[in-house]
């Protein structure tokens, strides 16, 4: 697996194939994409990016680049350098707001979505103000109390009562890749990327004519009914409900996860050899 650190985002880079980008969710990183990213590799050149505030990126040297929109414009830039464009796009949570943030600014640089347990933002303006405030008291919560405190209460939140099933192994390595962060990183993640602090692209769904799989866990229902919402915005899309899984099926249920996306992605690649060639008809 190759590492580089050239841009002003970490990544790592493995497969072979055309290319696919991996975004992770808030608290993550590369490495709790890689369970997935492994099983793309066959058929894919993997990119994973340690998001601002998060692993190997850490603090950018541009606090900016916490930013929302300034993150989606980074990665669009990384898949401009690499010569990746368009890629396919698989975002986790946080990682899929921001996947849907590259297919609303930067259309030609996305192949496909495939979108893990995300959203496009808050549609009405007071919640999203109010949920801004909730993401800076958080933040300053954070700073004040410690990163182990945050992570504790982060993992014992209702969202994620699910992941129990993965054992106390599985758990434990989680909890020592989340301290792993840097707690000003993860701050100011909350305030510049956090869903209040996200543009609502609820009214772009219309315009995003990529195709797009929408995979969510049969025990997460306050996003089975987000994704429902999203399906009926976009043009190309279609749910995929991953059993014995809540908010993470990426990581609760790895085999129907990738398989799922697999099978997408290999939808994806027949009907581009048959059109002759390879990329997002516009």
């Amino acid at each position: 697996m190759a590492s580089d650190r050239s841009s002003d985002l970490h990544v790592e880079m493995d497969g072979d194939g055309p290319p696919l980008l991996l975004l992770h969710g808030f608290t993550g990183g590369a490495r709790t994409m890689w369970p997935l990213g492994r099983r793309l590799t066959p058929v894919r050149h993997v990119a994973a990016v340690d998001m601002p505030g998060h692993g190997r990126t850490g603090m950018p040297a541009d606090s900016q680049l916490f930013g929302f929109e300034h993150t989606v414009d980074a990665l669009a830039r990384l898949l401009e350098q690499r010569d990746h464009m368009p890629a396919d796009i698989v975002g986790y949570s946080m990682g899929g707001r921001i996947a849907l943030g590259l297919a609303v600014r930067h259309p030609e640089h996305v192949a496909s979505l495939s979108l893990i347990g995300a959203s496009a933002g808050i549609f009405d303006g007071v919640e999203r103000s109010a949920r801004r405030r909730s993401d800076d008291d958080l933040a300053e919560d954070l700073l004040d109390h410690g990163l182990e405190q945050f992570v504790d209460r982060w993992m014992a939140s209702p969202l994620f009562a699910s992941q129990v099933r993965l054992g106390p192994d599985a758990l434990a390595d989680a909890r020592a890749q989340r301290m792993d962060n840097d707690p000003e990183g993860l701050a100011g993640s909350l305030r510049g990327a956090g869903a209040g602090s996200q543009p609502s692209y609820w009214h772009d769904l219309a315009g995003i004519h990529t195709p797009t799989l929408l995979v969510v866990g049969d025990e997460d229902p306050k996003f089975r009914a987000t994704a429902m919402r999203l399906a009926a915005g976009l043009p190309q899309s279609t749910i995929s409900v991953v059993p014995e899984a809540g908010h993470a099926p990426h990581l609760e249920n790895l085999e129907i996860t990738s398989a799922v996306i697999l099978g997408f992605l290999a939808e994806l690649d027949e009907g581009r050899q048959a059109a002759g060639g390879w990329g997002p008809k516009r």
